[in-house]
């Protein structure tokens, strides 16, 4: 299934792109993002053991809010992708670095 594909099946469960769905998304999204950052800090700091599926599972609700949210703005997950990629091409050209990370582009513009 491509990223478009996946958007358009996932706007079967949602209500509707308004101004007030896009608010409820955005909510969404820092939300789901909160459980799978509890989940890292139990894991890490916690002696919990890492419940990978339960974490892809909070990672799908993730992106279910972000492709909503992104549908609100008519922008579909695959330019979402591509216009990331090409972000990370210019921000990275060699891969990461922490020497081009503190010194990047948009830091001495």
């Amino acid at each position: 299934m491509s990223l478009n594909e996946y958007q358009e099946m996932a706007k079967r469960t949602t209500t509707g792109h308004t101004d007030p769905a896009m608010v409820n998304f955005a909510l969404g999204i820092a939300g789901e993002a909160g459980e799978v950052a509890d989940m890292v800090k139990k894991y890490r700091f916690h002696g919990h053991q890492l419940d990978e599926d339960a974490m892809a599972k909070e990672l799908g609700d993730v992106l279910w809010y972000v492709s909503q949210l992104a549908a609100c703005i008519d922008v579909d997950l695959e330019e979402i992708a591509k216009r990331n990629i090409d972000k990370l091409k210019r921000r990275y050209p060699d891969g990461f670095s922490e020497q081009d990370s503190i010194n990047r582009k948009e830091n001495s513009e």
